[in-house]
């Protein structure tokens, strides 16, 4: 004799299939988030540390390197020369930075994707 399961038992074994299926896609989001955030931070210490760079730069330029280049060319050459080499060096920290933060995804991709689908299987009619 087949045992048939009450209307109440499914309803009730669906309702825990979705809210699982919700927490999963709550903990990929998570996830993706988390590693946008950390990408992030990272591209910021890069960030910081070509301003520090090119903030470094010019105090080197105002004192050691204009006096010492001085000895050997006019003062306004030596300090030309400096600003240069200092501000490119800067210029391509800086650079690095953004390169960094561009590769950043605005948002959780594969979550949404995974939503879409679950979505997809939930309209489905049954049979």
């Amino acid at each position: 004799m087949s045992e048939e399961r009450p209307v109440s038992a499914v309803l009730h074994d669906i309702l825990r299939d979705v809210q699982e299926m919700l927490r999963a896609e709550i903990r990929l989001a998570t996830v993706e988030i988390r590693d946008d955030v950390r990408r992030a931070v990272s591209s910021g210490v890069w960030l910081a540390a070509g301003t520090a760079g090119v903030v470094s730069g010019w105090m080197f330029l105002l004192w050691t390197l204009a006096y010492a280049l001085s000895t050997t060319m006019p003062m306004w050459a030596a300090t030309l020369v400096v600003a240069v080499v200092v501000g490119a060096l800067g210029a391509t920290l800086i650079m690095l930075g953004i390169r960094r933060i561009r590769k950043i995804q605005a948002g959780p991709e594969r979550t949404v994707e995974s939503v879409k689908e679950t979505l997809e299987w939930i309209k489905q009619p049954t049979k």
